[in-house]
């Protein structure tokens, strides 16, 4: 699979956009990063239990290494299935979990039953893993599940306060599948996709304690407006099952490494775009918020270097990563790249500064939202060849239809899978 764009899709792209994505993703290629991290062999059964868009690929890198026996199972998205020799993959569903995903989370925790203390399991954990392995706690049904997740992504809610919720509702979530393999001693391989990359939120935590409550989880459905059915809101209150404490004792021997997050990439793409002899200025790796309100921000920054020389002077390149969110009001086709390249466009337009900018943004997962793509980019006359189609930037923004417009005119960045996982990349190319 491509794990960049390819070199030809979009010639009129600025290379230096192009080898800035590129760096990022190569930055946080499982096959590239985790095997320095992989620990000894145990004295008894080593088992595989991975997660994620970033699974499969964890999996070739450990195949790749481990002398020793291998066994167990990788759960990615429905067509991110790389091949291997040892462990077994299933796909399952994202972002909303589906049967496939109540199948993944049985297989996980039936790959951990009856070890000893003399076992390792080999946790390889990226985002994704939340809808992809999905069984509900007693009395929640899959459908309960399903409602949920999807009022919670229409919301707005963070990526912290969805796997909040998640942990709180789920048999193999917060630390639930490192207390099943309980006596074994499990080590935990991460690819964060979470902004400020706290692990126990990566996947919604399945081999990590949780400091996070029911009533934590209670308070974000209320903060965000969503009603839980009588199922949901009965498991909210109840007490069995509960998440696991970071103090447990079932987690006392395991250990967790975070091989690969946002900022890795973004230090790799801005080292790419100084080899070019060119000023990059990373403004963060946890940018978070409304995605409209994160791209008026950054086109206020733009204003004030073409203005001011402050708080840099162009030339330059700007780059961001975390995740921004969107609060669904319309029925269009798109995501938060997609929709943060186009309200940025807006933005940059309405201040005169357009003539000089360009942007990228798209997920490293290859994916975004539902737009088909990993995002989009924008040049200076990006809005007005869109206009010239006689189609309206601001109705596609209102309708949250922006990938439909990018289409249109060549502008969405298509990947395929990349088989990693840190997050979002914004970068935004300033001139004169």
């Amino acid at each position: 699979s491509r794990t960049a764009m390819n070199a030809d899709a979009h010639p009129t792209v600025p290379a230096p956009l192009h080898e800035a994505y590129q760096a990022m993703l190569a930055a946080a290629d499982p096959r590239r990063v985790l095997a320095r991290h992989l620990p000894p062999p145990p004295a008894g059964r080593t088992v595989v239990v991975g997660l994620g868009k970033a699974a499969a690929a964890m999996a070739q890198a450990v195949e790749s290494q481990w002398t020793g026996p291998l066994e167990g199972v990788v759960v990615v998205p429905e067509g991110a299935a790389l091949p291997l020799a040892r462990l077994r993959i299933v796909e399952s569903s994202h972002p909303v979990p589906d049967e496939r995903s109540v199948r993944g989370a049985r297989a996980l925790l039936d790959a951990v039953q009856g070890l000893g203390p003399d076992d390792l399991v080999l946790a390889l954990v990226s985002g994704g893993g939340s809808a992809l392995c999905a069984w509900p706690v007693d009395g929640v049904s899959l459908q309960d599940k399903q409602a949920l997740t999807r009022a919670l992504l229409a919301s707005g809610a963070s990526i912290h306060e969805m796997n909040l919720v998640r942990a709180q509702l789920s048999a193999i979530k917060g630390g639930r599948l490192a207390a099943a393999a309980w006596p074994a001693r499990v080590a935990t391989l991460l690819i964060s996709d979470i902004p400020g990359d706290d692990p126990s939120l990566v996947a919604s935590g399945p081999t990590l304690g949780t400091a996070g409550t029911r009533a934590d989880a209670h308070e974000v459905l209320r903060r965000h407006g969503i009603a839980p059915g009588p199922a949901i809101a009965q498991a909210l209150s109840g007490d069995a099952n509960p998440a696991i404490q970071p103090d447990d004792p079932r987690l006392s021997r395991n250990t967790c490494i975070v091989v690969a997050s946002a900022w890795d990439g973004l230090q790799a793409a801005s080292q790419a775009v100084r080899a070019r002899g060119l000023a990059c200025h990373v403004l963060g790796d946890a940018l978070e918020g409304e995605t409209r309100d994160l791209a008026i921000a950054h086109a206020g920054i733009v204003d004030a270097i073409l203005r001011h020389g402050q708080p840099f002077e162009a030339p330059c390149m700007l780059l961001s990563g975390g995740e921004a969110t969107v609060t669904l009001r319309g029925n269009g086709r798109g995501g938060r790249n997609t929709e943060f390249a186009l309200a940025f466009g807006l933005a940059v337009e309405r201040s005169g500064s357009a003539p000089h900018v360009h942007l990228l943004s798209a997920g490293t997962d290859g994916l975004d939202g539902r737009a088909g793509a990993a995002g989009a980019w924008l040049a200076p006359d990006t809005l007005g060849r869109a206009r010239a189609l006689g189609l309206s930037p601001r109705d596609h923004l209102d309708r949250n239809d922006s990938a439909s417009l990018f289409d249109r005119i060549d502008g969405l960045v298509r990947t395929g899978p990349t088989h990693t996982n840190i997050n979002d990349f914004r970068a935004i190319l300033i001139a004169p």
